[in-house]
């Protein structure tokens, strides 16, 4: 299915990707990952850490702000119905994260075109800024949702 779908607004599409992806994504449900709001180019996660997800010097370690981070891109970059993977992602760490707060993940679309997109992610706690991360994407063909029946040939 294209983005330019004359009966699936951008906003509907986005949603019905996440609503799919979602049910298949254990690791992010498993990590007690929330998705907050997801639309054309953007998506909102949140996750509360536990104190499993402490590294040795009582902060959050910082593979579990990259896979909420990664998640958050992962969600963005597919809300075109076009499937979607990462090429290349970075990560700066600006803060510590507090086990017992909650981060949350803002993904928004820099650039797309042709297979290849530019997304970048705020990862904050309590409002404050603690990572910044840079995902760039590529289309690998398939959709997400299933076409709509009008659509079918």
């Amino acid at each position: 299915m294209s983005d330019l779908s004359p009966t699936r607004s951008p906003e509907e599409t986005a949603r019905l990707c996440a609503e799919a992806m979602w049910a298949t994504d254990t690791a992010s449900r498993g990590l007690g990952m929330e998705l907050v709001e997801v639309g054309p180019g953007t998506a909102v996660l949140s996750m509360m850490l536990t104190p499993e997800m402490a590294n040795g010097h009582g902060t959050a370690h910082g593979g579990f702000i990259f896979t909420l981070a990664d998640s958050a891109f992962a969600f963005a970059c597919n809300s075109h119905d076009h499937r979607t993977v990462a090429g290349h992602c970075s990560i700066s760490y600006l803060r510590p994260g507090k086990p017992g707060h909650t981060l949350v993940a803002h993904a928004r679309e820099i650039t797309r075109a042709g297979r290849s997109g530019i997304y970048d992610v705020s990862v904050t706690q309590d409002g404050v800024l603690i990572a910044e991360f840079r995902g760039h994407s590529r289309t690998i063909g398939g959709s997400i949702i299933a076409p709509e029946e009008h659509d079918k040939p």
